[in-house]
């Protein structure tokens, strides 16, 4: 193995990773076979060598050219289109429009945006960055986000707009943005809501946002899948009942528990001890995003690292919230855990440009990490 190779690669990052995978092949390893009579485990597995291939190539790209304004553009237009395109030849799935079905596998491009949407609002924010306190910059950032959310809202696929918009507004938020702004865009934002709920949200999504205040309210109907949920969250204990032997998702009581709530059906057969464990690696995995996002050689590169942070976040925090019944059931997969090559792809390119970011870090920062512990 080459010494640019290592150097190359935050290997404390994969190694926090790596055990969070394999617990979601693990929680799924015994689920029954799908309509192709291929298991998830196994499908999940062809993903998983994919991404990492996919990963490992992308560290070995310069990816400084995705600093130029056309490729972005071109990007942004490109995924716009997909989306579109979806309108007319996607496959539904649970009431969605969101993927394109090739046999036994399928895409969803709505995830691969979302990296899109990081890339190009770090681009913004970077040119941007001395004179971001203008408020005219939330607004011309916030047309960059509201295609996609629309785009995706739409299919429709609330989750994945929620994603978008969470992006858009953590970026903001660390781009410089003046408290009296962040007021401002908070009272949009509760105005644009408003405009949604009377004229967009479908009524399933209206119940899904209703059983925010109350998920249990309706446990035959909208909140089912929240309170069977909370059942095997809950029934793991301390220890857990043991691998393969969760009852709510062995028996079907829990739905998508190899998507959605794979993290109940994990919680269900590991207890509190294996949720803490999991808790402290995605912990430990967005501590080693955010070192590396503070070592970029220039604001883009900074800002594209805080974006995957926030993705991730956004995607962990929105998960495992719905898990335990206290946000509404929005279909969000939990990041390197969840079956599903669409998302693990995204996830996995996003760490793969980090890395090759990585490789032309500012030297300075470098060198005043060298003494930090656990450092590389």
């Amino acid at each position: 193995m080459s010494l640019s190779f290592v150097k190359k690669i935050d290997w404390l990052l994969l190694l926090f990773i790596l055990p969070i995978i394999s617990a979601g092949l693990v929680t799924m390893k015994s689920f029954v076979p799908d309509s192709s009579g291929i298991s998830f485990f196994e499908k999940q597995i062809i993903s998983i060598v994919f991404c990492l291939f996919i990963f490992f190539v992308f560290s070995f790209i310069d990816f400084r050219f995705l600093k130029r304004t056309d490729v972005l553009v071109i990007l942004f237009l490109f995924f716009s289109s997909i989306l579109l395109i979806l309108f007319t030849l996607g496959h539904i799935s649970h009431g969605a429009q969101s993927w394109f079905s090739f046999g036994i596998f399928s895409f969803q491009p709505g995830d691969m945006m979302k990296l899109v949407v990081i890339l190009i609002l770090a681009k913004y924010f970077s040119r941007r960055h001395v004179e971001i306190r203008n408020i005219k910059h939330i607004f011309i950032s916030g047309v960059y986000a509201v295609i996609p959310f629309c785009l995706v809202l739409f299919q429709p696929d609330f989750g994945s707009a929620i994603i978008i918009f969470f992006i858009w507004f953590g970026m903001t938020l660390v781009s410089g943005i003046s408290k009296r702004h962040l007021a401002l865009v908070g009272i949009s934002g509760v105005l644009i809501f408003t405009v949604l709920w009377m004229s967009v949200f479908a009524p399933y999504q209206k119940a899904r946002i209703l059983n925010f205040l109350n998920p249990l309210a309706d446990i035959h109907g909208s909140g089912y899948n929240a309170f069977q949920s909370t059942i095997a969250v809950g029934s793991g204990k301390i220890l857990g009942k043991g691998v393969g032997f969760g009852t709510q998702s062995r028996l079907n009581f829990l739905p998508e528990y190899q998507t959605d709530f794979i993290f109940a059906a994990f919680a269900e057969e590991w207890g509190f001890v294996g949720v803490l464990l999991l808790f402290i690696l995605f912990a430990l995995t967005i501590w080693r995003i955010l070192r590396n996002a503070l070592l970029g050689s220039s604001n883009f590169e900074i800002l594209f690292g805080l974006g995957v942070a926030i993705f991730l976040m956004s995607h962990i925090l929105i998960n495992i919230g719905m898990n335990i019944g206290i946000l509404p059931v929005t279909g969000i997969t939990l990041p390197f855990m969840s079956y599903g090559g669409s998302h693990l792809l995204t996830e996995f390119m996003a760490l793969g440009i980090l890395m090759s970011m990585r490789s032309y870090a500012r030297v300075a920062h470098k060198d005043d990490m060298r003494n930090e512990f656990l450092g590389i």
